[in-house]
């Protein structure tokens, strides 16, 4: 049974935090972070490459405020226990072609098991995207359990 709407918080814990990616193109840095993620049984590293430049070649997906949401256009983990989202601090910001002109420094990495999953988590990443303190956070480097921590209070908000 699949899990529907599974919280941010416990995507990204799935997912990871990396730091200090290092690329000076958007194919560079995505192909770095490929290669720093965990193996996932259902999602081959050069499927998944293909379909995030796929993806950026259609739009970029920097959302402005120095932050990306990479993702392919369709779901590609195989089980709801193989989505997740991952984070990433960039070594050097990376032009994007974003919206509104600022270099990207944050990534967050979406792969989803269902079009439902992926609706929702980019719905919730684009809502805390829009707060404050939650870019403070990423603009900090904050450690992975304080963003956490603050997603989980937004998240049981919600319920």
């Amino acid at each position: 049974m699949a899990i529907i709407n599974e919280g941010l918080a416990e995507l990204i814990k799935r997912g990871g935090l990396y730091q200090g990616l290092r690329g000076t193109s958007p194919r560079e840095v995505l192909e770095a972070f490929i290669g720093a993620l965990p193996p996932v049984p259902s999602v081959q590293a050069d499927e998944l490459l293909t379909a995030l430049l796929e993806r950026e070649a259609l739009m970029s997906t920097g959302v402005g405020g120095g932050i990306a949401l990479p993702h392919p256009r369709n779901p590609l983990a195989g089980s709801d226990s193989e989505q997740f989202v991952a984070l990433a601090f960039l070594e050097t910001p990376v032009d994007w072609n974003s919206l509104d002109g600022e270099k990207v420094d944050t990534l967050l990495l979406i792969v989803s098991c269902s079009a439902k999953q992926h609706l929702q988590t980019l719905s919730e990443i684009t809502f805390f995207c829009r707060q404050k303190d939650f870019c403070r956070l990423l603009k900090d480097r904050a450690p992975l359990e304080d963003l956490l921590c603050f997603i989980r209070e937004a998240e049981k908000n919600w319920k």
